[in-house]
């Protein structure tokens, strides 16, 4: 009675070392077909990294500067004509009871120019707004250089620049004078950048007294912001524009700031969609590479398959060999993106004073999607491995 053969199985190790066995033989083509894989999954996770930096970054902004202002503007009338804020509007938004603080500001018809000689039309984006004492504090705002107005200089020709407006206008110091209207304001003081109200950034601030007795400022507010404690939020909005122009309110636009950086950070994964999108076309394309050497190998190694097959190797044990070394081949590439995608990130994050954040699910994902790519990649010249004859191979070779 004949015993029936049975092939000897190949455990876990022996299958990584007889699948890792072809990629040392090739160092050079390994490297330049997982290199492909490496690109694509390090522009994924890089992506998505930064995405996901920026938006923990305004996450934190809005912590920081809080999501309990509202502004108050004037919208437009029946006729479609600009409507004016009452004068004493702040002092009415003040009396509401949640309400902890409350500033204004007022455009003036003037321009800002670094000299008297600068043509009027040159006004380089720049604003010219009256501005309450109290409206940095309402901001929660800082002043990067000098000091904020106060109770005697809104009397004075003294000027405070937001931080975009010190740049165009060249200004680095406090001291210096800059042309506004028909005369000359010193430069009191520079404020640091305002998140919350980006249109401060970008004007020239000076009092209400000295805008309405030297520069023609009519005492009209036209932006009042105001702070409240957070649950009474949604109960002041409702009623600010009817206190502040009771006859009216329907002219009257209320608006909060934070909603801005809040859609800023749900329009950046709309982005982060398209740039992911890239890297799933490079990655596409690294397992394109990845399949045409898997081809090429089983091309040139027919005489090592025949050779194995002659020895006893089942077609299982062919596949499974070239299987996994298609799958060790876009690992090497996965790991590699992976470090990359994360420096960059970390990095990028790091030069741009964010928080860096690379997401777990990132890297989790990554592992996913080589896999799929080395299965998918070394699926086809596996199973053409498999089918070949051990006596047609040995004769090809």
């Amino acid at each position: 009675m004949t015993r029936r053969l049975v092939p000897a199985r190949l455990g876990p190790a022996d299958v990584l070392r007889v699948g890792a066995a072809g990629l040392r033989t090739r160092p050079t083509r390994v490297f330049l077909s997982a290199l492909g894989i490496a690109i694509g999954i390090a522009t994924m996770i890089a992506v998505i990294g930064i995405s996901s930096s920026s938006r923990e970054q305004l996450l934190r902004q809005l912590d920081r500067l809080g999501t309990n202002m509202l502004t108050v503007s004037a919208g437009h009338t029946l006729f479609g004509e600009t409507s004016q804020l009452p004068t004493d509007a702040v002092a009415m938004v003040k009396r509401i009871g949640p309400v902890s603080t409350a500033a204004a500001t007022g455009t003036v018809e003037a321009t800002v120019r670094r000299t008297n000689l600068i043509p009027k039309a040159v006004t380089g984006g720049i604003a010219v707004q009256a501005a309450t004492t109290d409206l940095l504090t309402t901001l929660e705002g800082n002043v990067a250089k000098g000091t904020w107005l106060n109770a005697a200089t809104e009397r004075q020709p003294a000027v405070v620049l937001g931080s975009v407006a010190a740049k165009r206008l060249g200004v680095d110091r406090i001291g210096v004078q800059v042309w506004i209207g028909n005369r000359w304001f010193t430069v009191v003081g520079v404020l640091g950048p305002m998140p919350l109200a980006p249109e401060i950034e970008r004007s020239a601030l000076v009092g209400f007294p000295v805008a309405a007795e030297r520069l023609g400022f009519d005492g009209h507010p036209t932006t009042i912001y105001e702070r409240s404690a957070e649950e009474s939020v949604g109960a002041v909005r409702a009623v600010l524009p009817r206190t502040v122009n009771p006859e009216n309110p329907e002219e009257v636009e209320v608006s909060r700031p934070s909603d801005a950086l809040a859609a800023r950070a749900a329009a950046a994964g709309a982005f982060t969609n398209l740039l992911l999108g890239l890297g799933g076309v490079a990655l596409l394309v690294g397992g394109v590479g990845v399949a045409n050497t898997m081809v090429i190998s089983v091309l040139e190694r027919r005489k090592e398959i025949g050779l194995r097959r002659s020895l006893g190797a089942t077609r299982g044990q062919v596949r499974i060999q070239f299987l996994t070394e298609s799958l060790l081949l876009s690992a090497l590439g996965g790991v590699a993106g992976s470090v990359l995608g994360a420096l960059a990130t970390v990095s990028y994050a790091l030069s741009q004073d964010w928080p860096p954040v690379v997401p777990p699910w990132s890297i989790a994902g990554a592992v996913g999607a080589t896999l799929v790519v080395g299965t998918v990649a070394g699926l086809y010249p596996a199973m053409r491995a498999a089918r070949l004859s051990p006596t047609v191979a040995l004769a090809a070779a």
